[in-house]
């Protein structure tokens, strides 16, 4: 596909300082921040970019392919799009963009049990490739019916969420009333009054709301009401007996997302996963943790070839990505950089921050005289 890169916003940084102009602040912290002190988001980043990678200029070299299989699906690139809760109250309609721009390039798009566009409407929008994230309800014929639905929307992966045992402590997202239960403050609509632009589309696309679990959810819930309702119906807290009947009922791929140990990924393995992605859910529920580059790192030694092993958390640019699959991940996943890319650039954002990062990692695998991504560990200084 053609590139749809804007030259004005070449980077990541660019489409971020566009973003934070573009939404309300409460908007852009709730996506940029992460919790107590921030000390993990920073430490995910530059763990990653601690990594280096040889060159190899002298050996007979062709061309760079991107494309990567992941449950025997090929995709063009070694990255997707992770599930991001509430998408459209960063930017209106974000999530139904994103999913079209993955599917027209050809990787995966995640989405969140909590995002504003519902499993039906993902699957048409991507002829059934869309991967689903599930929050687990402590309501089992809500769950069922959810996972009947994914399989009837044809998703090729369920990914089970194991990071929130408990809510991530905000300090921004409590002061701006988007802790549970949510709140609009005086202060919130000034900002939005402040950014007409994202308003008139917010107005033009209607008000954000959990689209999947509408079917499951009382009429006419105000915001305190709809906290009560999300914190009594999901239980972020997971275990042999709560997978068990999942791993029975679900026929297709099965992946747990939050993995940060290697007693998490031994576990997984006998549970029946297909696959674990590393996360420490980017650096929004435990500062204290490691970064989640440093977990990939001892849990790949050791079961690299027992499980598919990816990795979001920190990922912000082409060569990241390249490093950490030189690391030995099987595949990488991005949710705040494909969201900046949205509010910065609207319907465009899709397209060009995927077109963005395919651009940034074919110029660092051609640069190593690196042909296939599966030779990519052997650039790894």
């Amino acid at each position: 596909m053609k590139s749809q890169i804007n030259p004005k916003y070449p980077s990541l940084e660019d489409l971020r300082k566009r973003a934070m102009k573009r939404i309300p602040r409460f908007a852009f912290e709730y996506l940029d921040g992460g919790c107590n002190e921030d000390v993990n988001i920073s430490r995910n980043t530059s763990d990653i970019r601690d990594i280096l990678l040889e060159p190899r200029y002298l050996r007979n070299f062709g061309k760079s392919s991107m494309k990567t299989e992941i449950f025997g699906i090929e995709y063009d690139a070694p990255f997707g799009i992770a599930p991001v809760g509430l998408q459209g109250l960063i930017w209106p309609n974000s999530a139904e963009i994103l999913a079209k721009a993955a599917f027209e390039q050809n990787i995966p798009f995640v989405l969140s049990t909590v995002s504003t566009m519902d499993i039906e409407r993902a699957s048409e929008l991507t002829e059934g490739k869309a991967w689903y994230q599930l929050y687990n309800p402590v309501d089992h014929t809500i769950k069922n019916n959810i996972i009947e639905r994914a399989a009837a929307a044809e998703c090729p992966v369920l990914v089970l969420l194991c990071d929130v045992p408990t809510f991530g402590y905000r300090p921004r997202d409590i002061k701006n009333g988007l802790a549970l239960p949510p709140k609009m403050s005086l202060n919130n609509i000034l900002q939005i009054l402040g950014n007409p632009t994202w308003a008139f589309h917010t107005l033009k696309n209607g008000q954000p709301t959990f689209k999947t679990l509408t079917p499951y959810m009382p009429e006419g819930l105000n915001l305190k009401q709809l906290g009560l309702f999300m914190d009594k119906t999901f239980s972020g807290k997971l275990n042999l007996e709560k997978i068990k009947p999942i791993r029975d009922k679900w026929k297709g791929k099965l992946v747990l997302k939050g993995v940060s140990s290697e007693q998490d990924t031994q576990d997984a393995i006998k549970m029946g996963f297909d696959g674990i992605i590393v996360s420490n859910h980017g650096g929004r529920q435990l500062d204290a943790s490691e970064s989640s580059i440093h977990a990939l790192q001892k849990i790949t030694k050791q079961y690299g070839d027992k499980i598919e092993i990816m990795l979001d958390s920190g990922l912000r640019s082409g060569p990241d990505i390249a490093r950490v699959m030189a690391s030995g991940a099987k595949f990488t996943f991005m949710g705040r950089s494909f969201m900046y890319g949205v509010a910065a650039l609207g319907e465009a954002g899709g397209h060009h921050t995927i077109s963005m990062l395919k651009m940034q990692f074919k110029q660092v695998m051609e640069q190593l005289c690196c042909e296939k991504i599966e030779n990519l560990p052997d650039h790894l200084i």
